[in-house]
Formats: structure tokens, C-alpha cells, sequence
């Protein structure tokens, strides 16, 4: 699937965890992402209805209890991420970012051996879920959905909580195969 060509967009300001989880779905799950690319081909308009009317499905689905409009949290998005993986004998729980001293070998190991990585950002509190889908050296490849890109975030970036390009600095927490 080639993610940074779809541009895969949430679809309004609180479903940035639902889309996160919708692509993490479909890269854990090859039949549950081929919703997003029917025959191995995107149509842009028919992919685009699917992934919104998904994004509202997954919400309600993991915010059974939490208001909606205070977004997803990572408890919430680590059920959302194990019904892809659980198939694989895989489940996914949640840590803290554990700051400067965080030296992210168990993201890492995680996004290089095909295990996508939820991270949750904020300023003061967090506020934003993006996606850790690949590595490269020091950098990992980050779906940031208010955009559908695909962007580039350093380690030391995390690390530091300077992050850029992914709508907010800080990281709080990362949601990981256990």
C-alpha cells in the first residue's frame, strides 16, 4: 500500500485517532486494507467515503465510554490497533513517553520489524494521534492525518519534544505491539 499517495485525511478535528487506527488497521490486516485500495488500486473519491464513514465507526467503537469530542485515548487506540494484530498473535498496549532518557529501542524495534507505532502529541496536554509506519536511520516515516502526509520525524526530535510537521511538539505516549 503506498500511504503517502493516498493522503488519507481525517475527516474533522477530533477523528485524527479513528484514522490513525484505520491505517494501522490496514497495514497490520491485508484484507481490512484493501478497503483502502480495491484490486491494489486506489480510487481516490471511493477510498475517500470509505475511510470517512469508517473514521466514525472506529470512534464509536472505541470511545464507548469516553466523550467522542475529547478524541481517542491511548487505551482506546491500543483495542483499536489489537483487533488488526490479535489475528496475528500480537496485542497492543500503551506506555508513557518517558522523556529525554527514552531511548525509543522498543519503537524502534517495533516499526522495523513491520508494526506500525500510534504516538500521541501535544503541547501542555495531549491532543493529536499520528502514526510511526517506518524507519530509515535515525528518522521514522509518520503519517500525520490533518494532512494525510507521510512525514519524516527524527528520533532526537521525540527525544527532545521538538517535533515539527506533525501538528504539535511534545509526545505523551506511544501505543506498541506488547
Amino acid at each position: 500500500m503506498k500511504l503517502s499517495a493516498m493522503r488519507l485525511r481525517q475527516r474533522d478535528g477530533v477523528t485524527c485517532g479513528p484514522s490513525v487506527a484505520i491505517v494501522a488497521g490496514a497495514l497490520l490486516d491485508p484484507r481490512y486494507g484493501a478497503q483502502l485500495a480495491p484490486d491494489g488500486v486506489a480510487v481516490a473519491g471511493d477510498v475517500q467515503k470509505w475511510f470517512s464513514g469508517e473514521q466514525g465507526r472506529v470512534h464509536r467503537e472505541v470511545n464507548l465510554i469516553w466523550p467522542r469530542a475529547l478524541g481517542t485515548t491511548p487505551s482506546g487506540m491500543a483495542r483499536a490497533l489489537t483487533v488488526h494484530s490479535e489475528p496475528r498473535g500480537v496485542r497492543y498496549r500503551w506506555r508513557s513517553f518517558r522523556g529525554r532518557r527514552d531511548g525509543l529501542s522498543d519503537v524502534r524495534d517495533a516499526v522495523g520489524g513491520g508494526w506500525p507505532v500510534a504516538m500521541l502529541v501535544g503541547n501542555f496536554i495531549p491532543r493529536h494521534w499520528v502514526l510511526l509506519v517506518d524507519t530509515a536511520g535515525e528518522a521514522f516515516g509518520c503519517y500525520e492525518p490533518s494532512s494525510g502526509a507521510v512525514r519524516a520525524v527524527n528520533a532526537e526530535a521525540i527525544r527532545h519534544a521538538r517535533l515539527t510537521g506533525v501538528g504539535f511538539p511534545r509526545p505523551f505516549a506511544f501505543v506498541l505491539p506488547a
